[in-house]
């Protein structure tokens, strides 16, 4: 059963579910490797190994948005992308 009592239909009660089941999931950190990183807040992220906090996604920690910024920042340092002046 989904936690929120969604009442709306399938579609919805299904999405509410997906968003759950992200949420409460381990992810891997990115400062030690291990699956420890867990939801501490509206996209705050915490590894319960090494003890590293850092903001992501509200259901994960990182969002598309975020990864194709984080692939354009390593461009821009390695000198791919040249920056204007």
């Amino acid at each position: 059963m989904v936690k929120r009592g969604v009442r709306c239909g399938a579609e919805l009660r299904k999405r509410t579910a997906a968003i759950s089941k992200q949420k409460t999931a381990r992810y891997s950190c990115p400062k030690c490797g291990k699956k420890s990183v867990r939801r501490e807040g509206n996209a705050m992220w915490k590894c319960r190994s090494c003890g590293a906090e850092f903001a992501g996604g509200a259901y994960s920690p990182s969002t598309a948005v975020g990864e194709s910024a984080k692939r354009l920042m390593e461009n821009i340092k390695k000198g791919v992308i040249a920056q204007s002046k």
